[in-house]
């Protein structure tokens, strides 16, 4: 037979004053809540139990309000009748007319969210037992039943249903968490550098909490024709949002080079995808891009309002590459140029491309911030310090943290190229 439709409530609260609220379904008027120590019944409180009694699902459904904390059905009451506008969830609902607990499996649809304690005959503990593995919180017999037994297996059953909630919530919350987290790491890049001498080495560290993916996006891959393209980028923002945007362009900017895009080119076609999938007009993203020539000593740069590559070569000073000839962000001019800058390498070298969360922590207590200055030092003192590869970048991100005197909030990538 079909079921009433599921209330679609969070558990019943306390009632204001600390009181319970107690539905009763029998079809007994005087029967187990009769006698004058029932009326007394409190809860932990000490304010009265409020008792509602109805004597079939029809009136139990039209009593069934949102301060109803606990229901007391008797398992003798026979199933005649279901409550108006009913449904059948699916087929398996329809219980045959031997099941002795199909009232009781009628009530925990009908009332999800609320405590529920079967009430039978003491000869009848097995079908009492076997009512709390359906999903009753506990039973009572109803010879041994007086209101202290009843006030306290009600706050028993209310705090159990409650705790229950509770576990079942945070056992989805973590699913969804494992869930998000598989996706995001699905969604990070995997390098493309089969064939290339070059050394690659990444850091990156969403500012969300608990989050793997964040707004800066990086990708690397190399061409048939022996080009390494470097790419690193940063949407402005640091919600899920930005992150989605973020992935967007970098698996563009993927497939873009990959068919032999390069430069303003790429570029223009970039911002085109930006403006179709950000969520608002005021979106921008700041990119970096390097085209390493297959001999490795030269390269081509194209900047879209992101900061400079650091080039560290043996025997010179770190230096930042050109950075006057850039072009505006993604997504802020609509005929936007970005001119693409031939660079000389040398036939050993090191190319760190990083987002600002690198270089916008903070320096102590006060307003100063690293920027890009304070990065030239930190890797200069580094790299003489004998530092390379994933050691000069666990170094330099974990003294920006420490330099920050506590967690970055920014989103952090460093994506670092070595040759020789």
């Amino acid at each position: 037979m079909p079921v009433p439709a599921p209330r679609p409530a969070e558990p019943p609260a306390a009632l204001p004053d600390g009181g319970l609220t107690l539905l009763v379904i029998e079809d007994d008027p005087g029967g187990a809540l009769s006698g004058p120590d029932m009326a007394a019944m409190t809860g932990a409180s000490g304010k009265p139990v409020r008792i509602r009694t109805a004597r079939n699902l029809t009136e139990a459904a039209r009593l069934l309000t949102d301060d109803v904390q606990c229901i007391l059905l008797d398992l003798a009451l026979p199933p005649l009748e279901q409550a108006p506008g009913a449904r059948c969830a699916d087929p398996s609902d329809e219980a045959g007319p031997s099941d002795e607990l199909e009232t009781l499996r009628r009530v925990l649809r009908l009332a999800p969210h609320q405590a529920v304690l079967a009430l039978t005959a003491e000869a009848d503990a097995e079908r009492a037992a076997e009512a709390v593995r359906v999903g009753a919180q506990d039973y009572l017999f109803r010879d041994e039943l007086d209101g202290r037994v009843l006030s306290r297996a009600i706050r028993y059953a209310v705090e159990r249903k409650r705790a229950d909630f509770a576990q079942r919530q945070l056992t989805e919350t973590r699913l969804r968490a494992q869930e998000n987290a598989r996706l995001e790491r699905g969604l990070l890049p995997h390098p493309l550098l089969a064939g290339s001498e070059l050394r690659f080495a990444t850091r990156y560290r969403p500012g969300r909490s608990r989050a793997l993916l964040g707004g800066d996006f990086y990708d690397t891959v190399r061409t048939p024709d022996g080009t390494v393209h470097a790419m690193i980028g940063d949407v402005c923002g640091h919600g899920p949002d930005e992150a989605a945007l973020g992935v967007s362009l970098r698996i563009a900017w993927r497939a873009l080079t990959l068919s032999g895009l390069c430069g303003d080119e790429l570029l223009d076609t970039l911002q085109q995808v930006l403006e179709h999938e950000r969520a608002d007009e005021e979106i921008f993203a700041t990119l970096c891009t390097v085209d390493i020539a297959p001999d490795g000593r030269s390269a081509a740069l194209c900047l879209a309002g992101h900061p400079a590559p650091l080039l560290v070569r043996p025997g010179h000073a770190p230096a930042l590459l050109p950075q006057e000839d850039g072009g505006p962000a993604l997504g802020l001019l609509s005929q936007a140029r970005w001119p693409r800058q031939e660079v000389e390498l040398g036939d050993a070298w090191s190319l760190l491309m990083y987002t600002d969360g690198l270089i916008e922590g903070r320096i102590g207590a006060g307003t100063r911030r690293l920027g890009q200055e304070g990065m030239i030092e930190m890797v200069t003192r580094q790299v003489k310090e004998g530092l390379r590869g994933e050691g000069l970048l666990e170094a330099a991100v974990a003294e920006v943290r420490a330099l920050n005197g506590e967690e970055l909030t920014d989103d952090l990538a460093v994506l670092l190229l070595e040759r020789g």
